[in-house]
């Protein structure tokens, strides 16, 4: 078993293969901070590795063998290619290897709590809700993001040792490598079929996370997921749930929704106690991530009135359904949906807040993800009211030819939904500046680079201000 303690410094310099990735940013900047040298390398540059280098970490762009010389750690990211140099030469010259999801397994070990947000959608968002809970509470925590959030100036906050918060994700069976005194499960649903055979076996992975739970530690679950009863049925902590639709432990009641698409609930605690919530995000997807957020926060030993002021606060991460800006009174909105029921719910959001025409530029996410669940994207796109599909964002996958962009825009158009494939970012961006107008909304949608085409029609939009003055 691979253990990491940190004040021990067994490891004195630990190398990161993939070391501009959100999640493994976080952990390098830990080591940084605790006194580790810290190297890594990655295909390119970015604000993440830029703000690594000031913090002290030696990073290489591109792959090289010779990375890796003097490091007795290697961590590499599920992104990276088992015939990558750098791991080859790792193994070859005998340093140990271990996963980013066994690295942060046993980085959480140091914490006397630990707190893991898992499920197939949100977990970015309402971990980055408790962060900004806990920052605010007298907890000090440790905070690990997927995203950028504004209330901890970033995707990472140094704290002390009582708590961590990090968000967990199911793909390969990684949550299997965390052991949080406090889990939370959000949702369980077919994804990362590229890895899991089916339903059956991302379920029963749910199942032995929650098992892995020890008898003094929490389970938080959504009591509405028709797999939740699976999981709880099998664990042996103390369970707590959320939900809308069952009389769960934390519940949201008479919900409402604001011109703007923002939700107002009345919060039940377990059938005794009654508190207004008003959340700053929209959609109903978002109540249940703030049902969660809350149950983890108050089961912490936080105060309703700090979660109460706190959840209304916050007001998003970059990339979820993120206001970027606005072109000729045209509204630019950011998201990272890349999954049928995240596409269905941000869009659904949206179409609560507007009576405006919605148009969804869509970068599908992986060819497997397309191929295997084709069927239910062809559902999800009823709250747009103009759909462009542009090429797959391959990802760690290569292109088998087996599936294309235009199966999905073929498919949404046999749905009745106005849907066509173009190619080329500059054809996308030059055909919504012609086609729409006032009051429109345009929501660019996908886990790859998609968000640069609404960031460019909004800095064309500047200059022509600029040439017109």
């Amino acid at each position: 078993m691979f253990t990491f303690c940190i004040n021990d410094h067994k490891y004195s310099h630990v190398h990161f293969i993939g070391i501009g990735g959100i999640s493994m940013s976080g952990l390098a900047e830990i080591l940084l901070t605790e006194g580790y040298k810290v190297s890594g390398s990655d295909a390119n540059n970015s604000h993440i590795i830029e703000r690594l280098e000031k913090l002290g970490a030696e990073i290489y762009i591109n792959h090289s063998m010779e990375n890796v010389k003097g490091a007795d750690l290697i961590v590499y990211t599920d992104a990276i290619s088992k015939d990558n140099e750098e791991l080859l030469q790792a193994y070859e010259l005998g340093v140990p290897v271990v996963d980013r999801a066994l690295f942060l397994g046993a980085l959480m070990n140091n914490y006397h709590n630990s707190i893991a947000v898992s499920g197939t959608h949100g977990k970015t968002t309402t971990t980055s809700m408790i962060a900004t809970i806990l920052n605010r509470s007298e907890l000090d925590s440790t905070i690990l993001l997927g995203g950028q959030l504004d209330e901890i100036g970033g995707n990472v906050k140094l704290g002390s040792k009582k708590y961590l918060l990090t968000e967990a994700c199911e793909y390969k069976g990684n949550i299997l490598k965390y052991y949080p005194t406090m889990a939370i499960i959000l949702n369980i649903e077919e994804d990362h079929l590229d890895y899991f055979k089916n339903i059956d076996h991302i379920v029963d992975t749910f199942v032995q996370y929650g098992s892995n739970i020890k008898e003094n530690g929490y389970l938080i679950i959504n009591e509405d997921d028709i797999n939740a009863k699976k999981v709880i049925e099998n664990t042996k902590a103390n369970v707590v749930t959320f939900g809308i639709n069952n009389k769960s432990d934390y519940t949201a009641e008479n919900i409402s929704f604001s011109e703007e698409g923002y939700p107002s609930f009345m919060l039940n605690i377990r059938g005794k106690s009654l508190f207004p919530i008003t959340l700053g995000v929209m959609g109903i997807h978002n109540v249940y991530n703030a049902l969660a957020s809350i149950a983890a926060a108050n089961t912490s030993g936080i105060s309703m009135e700090l979660i109460q002021e706190s959840i209304g606060d916050y007001k998003g991460t970059h990339r979820r359904l993120e206001l970027k800006g606005y072109a000729n009174g045209i509204k630019i909105i950011d998201d990272y949906a890349h999954h049928p029921t995240e596409i269905k719910a941000a869009l659904k959001a949206l179409r609560n807040s507007t009576q405006g025409n919605i148009w969804c530029v869509f970068q599908p996410h992986t060819f497997t993800r397309i191929r295997l669940l084709l069927n239910n994207f062809a559902e999800s796109f009823g709250d747009a009211n103009k759909v462009i599909v542009t090429d797959i964002y391959a990802a760690r996958e290569k292109d088998t030819g087996l599936v294309h962009s235009k199966d999905l825009a073929n498919a949404l158009t046999q749905k009745g939904i106005d849907a066509k494939y173009i190619s080329s970012f500059e054809e996308i961006e030059t055909y919504l500046m012609n086609n729409t107008k006032d009051n429109d909304i345009i929501v660019t949608m996908g886990a790859g680079n998609v968000y640069s085409i609404g960031d460019s029609i909004i800095e064309h939009n500047k200059e022509k201000e600029k040439e017109a003055i």
